[in-house]
This record gives C-alpha cells, structure tokens and sequence, in this order.
C-alpha cells in the first residue's frame, strides 16, 4: 500500500497522482481526473471537503476505507 499519512487531507495530485511534479507522485487510485469527478458524484468514490474557496481535498480515512473496498 502506498505511504499515506494515518489522519489529515489529501488533495486531487495526492489521489490521482502527477508524473510532471519533481520528484513525480504516484497515483494511490490510477483513474482520469474526469472519471474521478464523475464517481465523486456518482457516489463510488468519497465526498470531498472543502477545505477554502479554492481548496478541495478528502479525508485521509475515506481514502484508505475506498482502497480496501476495491482491493
């Protein structure tokens, strides 16, 4: 399983991943930003939190409760 802190928030690049960030972020769930969303909204993948105005992210706990789900 991927290093994940145990509490706090991860933001989109956390989840998704980013090959152009240095060093490059494995993706901890490999879908599309836009297959993301859409199961954000569709229910399969956790609510997010907003965290500001331009500040989204999720519950670390949720994360790992959708890893065990799928694994």
């Amino acid at each position: 399983m991927h290093q994940l802190p145990s509490t706090g928030y991860l933001r989109l690049p956390q989840i998704l991943g980013n090959p152009k960030a240095e060093p490059p972020i494995p993706a901890v769930i490999p879908v599309s930003k836009s297959t993301w969303w859409q199961g954000v909204k569709d229910g399969r993948f956790p609510k997010s939190v907003k965290l500001g105005p331009r500040t989204t992210a999720w519950r670390v706990e949720d994360i790992r409760a959708l890893i065990e789900r799928i694994v």
